[in-house]
């Protein structure tokens, strides 16, 4: 699509071919004026934009709303209506990631937070349960519920408040608490003790060399072998980095999604072999999926991250949403675009999403060792 003063001349400037009308039979170039005004510049660039912007919503409808058809069109060679596959996917798995991996700035005074702390919840309770009183709903039953609730959120409390002692105050604690079992034996004495014991000995374990220092004063037996104490250093390690980790892990997400895609495609390919469709066609088929579930994440993933939260019953909702959407998707696109009956697409669906998450694990696992060992 040009606009602006066509030229006299018939040789191409760019390749310098003959050019019968407007367009140049060799390269595709317009034949125009070179000099052009302001406003020429402007109006082209525009018309540039806008019928970019046409076949993208030429694109768009269909790919959501019918599953296949724009891969069975594009390869039927319906082509001059629809972006080009890699284009379009480019450009919304951009937007994609802008959208779903760009850091939220969370407020201390922001008031939807959720209570998190045993004391706020304990204040809560008992908030609650004197209204309750008041109003003479609270009987036996229900007391002796939220006395249940009540005593769990004291352990949480008590958990809290032994996290904030120091390394040499836990410790102490923990010398009288087990004093107080071994007079009195009691189960849930023995079970608080173990909580905290598993709580201290993390502490103490926060580096290495810590840990060292702890494995040496345990008896031989008792000690760590060499792959037990491996496993510690990595996870120590891991977990003193894992902010930087986890920031290096989404960060590369869209070379996973892009490196995965072709794998996405062959196991595609296998378990349709029999349509003897060249990999070539799996992968625009491919491609016109991930797209369309990349256009609606966008919508979806900025609701439930920014709006309501990850931790919201809403968000779950519009999670499983997303999730029926894709099984929809996904058998609809397949059934249509391989032409087989609803059991053989099925199963052959169960297997594709085996394959891929089984894939997908082993490059997670890939990615985090890289990120390990460069961070």
């Amino acid at each position: 699509m040009s606009t602006g003063k066509y030229r006299k001349e018939h040789d191409c400037l760019n390749c310098g071919s003959h050019v019968e009308a407007h367009y140049c039979s060799s390269c595709g170039q317009p034949n125009l004026e070179l000099k052009e005004s302001f406003w020429g510049f402007i109006s082209h660039s525009i018309a540039h934009y806008f019928h970019f912007d046409n076949k993208f919503f030429q694109t768009l409808t269909p790919l959501l709303t019918k599953p296949g058809k724009v891969t069975l069109d594009y390869l039927a060679g319906k082509r001059a209506r629809y972006i080009n596959p890699v284009s379009m996917y480019i450009f919304v798995s951009i937007v994609y990631f802008l959208v779903a991996y760009s850091p939220k700035h969370s407020s201390k005074d922001d008031k939807s937070l959720p209570i998190k702390t045993a004391s706020q919840k304990v204040a809560v309770l008992d908030s609650v349960r004197k209204e309750l009183t008041g109003a003479g709903v609270v009987n036996k039953k229900t007391g002796q519920i939220l006395d249940n609730v009540k005593a769990d959120f004291k352990k949480e409390l008590d958990v809290e408040q032994f996290k904030e002692l120091s390394f040499k105050e836990q410790g102490i604690v923990l010398n009288n608490l087990k004093i107080i079992n071994k007079a009195n034996k009691s189960d849930s004495l023995k079970k608080v003790i173990s909580k905290f014991s598993s709580i201290h000995n993390d502490r103490n374990d926060s580096t290495y060399s810590a840990y060292l220092s702890r494995q040496k004063a345990l008896p031989l037996l008792k000690q760590d072998n060499w792959f037990e104490r491996m496993v510690t250093k990595r996870s120590i390690t891991m977990g003193q980095k894992s902010e930087i980790i986890t920031e290096t892990l989404e960060h590369n997400r869209p070379k996973q999604y892009f490196l995965m895609m072709p794998l996405l495609a062959l196991f595609i390919m296998w378990n349709f072999r029999k349509n003897h469709v060249y990999y070539l066609n799996h992968l625009i088929f491919t491609i016109h999926g991930m797209t369309a579930y990349f256009i609606v994440s966008i919508f979806t993933k900025p609701i439930t991250k920014y709006i309501f939260g990850p931790d919201s019953f809403l968000t779950d909702i519009i999670e499983l949403g997303v999730v029926i959407w894709v099984l929809w998707y996904f058998y609809n696109a397949l059934k249509i675009f391989y032409q087989r009956k609803r059991g053989a697409t099925i199963w052959k669906m169960i297997w594709i999403f085996m394959l891929y998450g089984f894939a997908f694990a082993i490059t997670e696992v890939v990615m985090l060792n890289i990120i390990y060992y460069v961070s």
